[in-house]
């Protein structure tokens, strides 16, 4: 299933999703003019490598950053076409109404702590692996779960692709977005006991989501307490 949008306008222009995409675009752009050598480099230097954070030893090539902020840079790596391009499309439709109901700052600060609690569930499940780990997902996981507690009415436009049968219909985000959890949750589960992970981070996935859950409910009982504003 592929999103293509979904039914709720933004109230407010949202600078800090066309920022994250635009940041992303242009060191995806980037890599495209390192070739292969330079680009394994690259994503080794700037890549979240679990062995790493879990023994603060920094294996060759030295990362470019104190190895605790790879967490924050290998959010803005990644390792195809596709690969970015399926993150910024799921960022586009469902970041913008976030980033409306969060007010531009708190999404901000919300993105980076979602994409770093959701390295640090795969760090967690696989402390000696020395995969890199790179890309926007988990920070974007946190967006849909965010999206999923505060949205859970709202209509997305879906393309469905299956053996001879290929429709655009309308789902509730409660239904996509649930059924998108479950899938990682799937996933996760399997590869754990496959051992194999077929190059996805899906744990990282799983614990986005459930921050990105855990930050709308904070958001919601901080209004309920000090009062409403002016976004919906």
């Amino acid at each position: 299933m592929i999103p293509i949008k979904d039914d709720i306008p933004s109230g407010t222009y949202p600078f800090v999703t066309i920022a994250f995409i635009a940041l992303n675009a242009a060191v995806f752009f980037y890599q495209l003019t390192l070739g292969l050598p330079g680009l394994e480099r690259f994503i080794y230097r700037t890549a979240a490598i679990p062995v790493e954070i879990t023994s603060f030893y920094d294996i060759a090539p030295s990362a470019v950053v104190p190895l605790p902020f790879t967490l924050l840079t290998a959010m803005f790596v990644h390792g195809g076409l596709f690969h970015i391009g399926g993150n910024m499309l799921f960022l586009w439709i469902f970041g913008d109404n976030v980033e409306d109901r969060f007010g531009h700052v708190a999404f901000f600060i919300f993105y980076l702590l979602a994409g770093v609690v959701a390295s640090l569930s795969h760090i967690m499940f696989e402390p000696e692996s020395t995969v890199p780990m790179v890309g926007a997902s988990g920070a974007i996981a946190g967006v849909l779960g965010a999206y999923f507690l505060l949205f859970p009415k709202a209509q997305v436009y879906t393309l469905v692709i299956l053996p001879l049968y290929v429709s655009m219909v309308r789902l509730p985000a409660l239904l996509f977005l649930g059924f998108w959890f479950f899938f990682q949750i799937l996933n996760s589960g399997a590869s754990w006991v496959n051992g194999a992970s077929g190059g996805v981070a899906w744990l990282a996935h799983v614990g986005g989501f459930v921050a990105g859950v855990a930050g709308a409910l904070a958001y919601k009982l901080l209004r309920a307490v000090f009062g409403s504003n002016k976004r919906r």
